[in-house]
């Protein structure tokens, strides 16, 4: 048995020790990696992860990014398609609250981003068509029809002929959009008819891809 001069359970609380601080600092480790890897909206779907929504990356995203290019995203969220938005050369975020701005703010400040708080329909600081590329996914399919329609003329003015615009909108033709009460109503005729109103061509539709909207890229 070991005398009182032993240093045994000294050694056993010293590696006790040694493997709680490693434990926690694994934890703290890995806590911070998946609040910083987590960006709100993601819980509506991973680009990376959903297949519908990496269809609509692929398509309707990524073949339009350009160093060279200018982009305009309106209802950023946390960030979630904005990441694929970083390879243009100037890229401004649009949104009504501040509070979602500085969301953003924290996960994306690039000395190239523009972050906007508008008055709700229109692009303060953004240039006379100045945009080549403008997208927005997750926010109109919750904006009524005189916000789209007040949106769409203020597009007008900021979209370089030429420029590509992107939609995503609600489409209340189906049942899960129909069970949203949170979506507003809007169907692909009736996005169609504004688009065209506004005086804009369609270019492309996609109303299959997903279960509750639909997307619409059209230019000018």
């Amino acid at each position: 048995m070991p005398d009182l001069k032993t240093t045994l359970h000294v050694d056993m609380l010293n590696r006790y020790r040694r493997r709680r601080a490693s434990l926690v600092a694994r934890v703290v480790r890995a806590v911070a990696k998946e609040l910083k890897g987590e960006v709100y909206g993601l819980a509506w779907g991973d680009p990376e992860t959903v297949e519908s929504l990496r269809f609509i990356r692929d398509r309707y995203v990524l073949p339009y990014v350009k160093a060279e290019h200018s982009a305009l995203e309106i209802g950023p969220g946390g960030g979630r398609w904005t990441r694929y938005l970083l390879g243009f050369g100037r890229l401004y975020v649009v949104d009504y609250y501040a509070e979602v701005i500085d969301e953003l703010r924290r996960n994306y400040n690039k000395p190239h981003m523009e972050f906007i708080k508008n008055n709700g329909t229109d692009f303060p600081a953004v240039g006379d068509q100045s945009i080549d590329y403008l997208f927005s996914f997750g926010a109109f399919v919750h904006l009524d029809v005189p916000l789209i329609e007040g949106y769409l003329t203020n597009m007008r003015r900021v979209l370089k002929p030429g420029g590509n615009a992107v939609i995503h909108y609600s489409d209340k033709t189906k049942i899960m959009a129909q069970l949203n009460t949170s979506f507003s109503e809007n169907t692909p005729e009736t996005m169609r008819s504004m688009v065209s109103a506004a005086g804009f061509v369609i270019l492309e539709e996609d109303v299959t891809s997903m279960w509750h909207s639909s997307v619409i890229r059209f230019t000018h």
